[in-house]
């Protein structure tokens, strides 16, 4: 049971390992691959998670690799959606700003020896995205004349802008972001000094 540990970790870096398995599958219009590589990459995600918190296994590599293992398979998997003109590139454009937004956050509270965890809005977001991509892949697995892909990514895009800007604001209320009262204190200590 030692080693049960060790598993959600190594769970988290075959997601990394299965990325390009999905892009070089849609690259080659293989949109089944495409599918069981990304599903299995989702059903890794869950099993992870599942077991981290049941066996008392979460660690500060999972807390910071987990999420990241997330972004690089939804950045990766939209870019070549995108290439391909399956998906518009404001979705990608939003889903990157917002991970680089989440991103800096992180490695900046990480420098100051935090890691927060994945709220649940972060985690509804992803599914909903989730969901978007396999209709997606299954729309062009059929040849189904539906724009239901499109209505699931706009769906998904709100709940993203939402969780970036809930995440800032559980940020700011836990105090690991300046005020605006703390920013002006440094302004005027400044301009004293000069």
């Amino acid at each position: 049971m030692k080693y049960i540990k060790h598993v959600p970790n190594i769970l988290t870096i075959i997601r990394f390992i299965l990325i390009p398995f999905v892009v070089i599958s849609l690259a080659l219009d293989n949109y089944i691959s495409a599918l069981i590589f990304f599903t299995l990459s989702s059903l890794s995600d869950v099993l992870d998670g599942y077991i981290a918190r049941k066996f008392n296994a979460i660690t500060d590599f999972g807390k910071l690799m987990d999420p990241l293992a997330d972004k690089l398979t939804q950045v990766s998997t939209l870019t070549t959606l995108y290439v391909k003109r399956i998906v518009p590139f404001w979705i990608v454009l939003v889903v990157i700003v917002k991970e680089i937004v989440l991103i800096s956050g992180a490695s900046f509270l990480y420098g100051k020896k935090l890691v927060v965890s994945s709220k649940w809005y972060g985690k509804l977001s992803t599914v909903i995205l989730y969901l978007a991509v396999v209709s997606s892949f299954v729309i062009h697995i059929y040849n189904i004349n539906s724009n239901f892909d499109k209505y699931l990514y706009a769906l998904a895009i709100f709940f993203t802008l939402f969780a970036m800007v809930s995440y800032i604001e559980h940020f700011y209320k836990k105090g690991y972001l300046p005020k605006k009262e703390d920013l002006k204190k440094n302004t005027s200590i400044k301009e004293n000094q000069k």
